[in-house]
């Protein structure tokens, strides 16, 4: 096949852009008017905007690069249809799109304005961590709840990175700016628990899920555990923005069909159910980013 084919090939089943460009559109766009809002300052022109998109696509593929990497091995041992196992694409392949975002980056953040970069190289240093398991993968993949965490630590780094390119050039963050980054990281753990909830058929022999790992009821439970705190942590945002009461009710009422897709998944962990839960779980990160951004933004402009 050809490039273009092998490269649109792996990107659908690795790096999706259809799921992918609107949340982090979203998720960069979010963070900006957040720390702009939280401080009472007017927003940055649309070009911050842009190096935020940027960055946020570059960074989540330079994560996805560093996981074929990471998870290499149990690849070709457990999942032999995944892109490089196969033969689809190569290692090397990989490695050089990833390494092209790796100037783009640094060109977002010069551009805008050169301190950003202090909080870019912050991340890819966690990044670099994360690939080599912060250089005890044993003992860190016996323990999946420590796994977890330190892993998406990743997820309030970026944060801080996205929100910079607002409160850097002003010099410096609003002081309520860690409820937002607490969301990104609760967030995270939403999206990954999420996503590896899976039917019992579907498990796979050394492939680490939490449905594999806590038993479907228990890892459904723990998820909404973690979406009821991001709830939380969504109406704290809120009404450090000043629509606090508003991203409560709007807020409760997206609770409804995650606490339903939960339940399901809970009573009869099917293949559908498992995609449910996986496509909520974006669904649910996807409108906390957007309320939590915009929502202040557009009271505003009707009131």
């Amino acid at each position: 096949m050809s490039f273009q084919s092998r490269f649109w090939i792996y990107q659908t089943e690795r790096f999706p852009l259809k799921k992918t460009v609107p949340l982090l559109l979203v998720f960069s766009a979010a963070s900006i008017c957040v720390s702009a809002r939280l401080a009472d300052r007017p927003l940055p022109e649309w070009p911050a905007f842009a190096a935020g998109f940027i960055l946020a696509m570059a960074l989540f593929f330079q994560m996805r690069v560093c996981d074929e990497f990471k998870d290499a091995e149990d690849d070709r041992r457990y999942r032999p249809d995944r892109p490089i196992p196969r033969g689809l694409v190569s290692k090397r392949e990989v490695l050089g799109w990833g390494l092209l975002t790796v100037p783009l980056s640094v060109a977002a953040a010069w551009l805008w304005s050169p301190p950003v970069l202090w909080l870019l190289g912050l991340v890819w240093i966690w990044l670099g961590a994360m690939t080599v398991e912060f250089g005890a993968p044993a003992w860190l993949k016996a323990r999946p709840v420590l796994y977890l965490l330190s892993h998406m630590a990743i997820m309030p780094l970026i944060d801080l990175l996205l929100t910079g390119i607002e409160w850097l050039p002003k010099g410096q963050a609003a002081p309520f700016l860690w409820l937002f980054l607490a969301l990104s990281f609760v967030n995270g753990c939403v999206l990954e628990i999420g996503r590896k909830l899976w039917a019992p058929e579907n498990e796979i022999t050394g492939v680490d899920t939490y449905s594999g790992l806590w038993g479907p009821p228990q890892a459904g439970r723990i998820w909404v555990g973690c979406v009821l705190i991001s709830y939380a942590l969504l109406v704290g945002t809120g009404a450090a923005t000043g629509v606090g009461w508003l991203s409560a009710l709007i807020g409760g009422l997206a609770l409804i069909p995650c606490c339903l897709a939960a339940k399901r998944y809970v009573q009869a962990p099917t293949v559908k159910a498992q995609d449910r839960m996986d496509t909520i779980a974006g669904l649910w990160v996807f409108f906390c980013y957007a309320t939590a951004g915009f929502l202040p933004y557009l009271i505003g402009a009707l009131t």
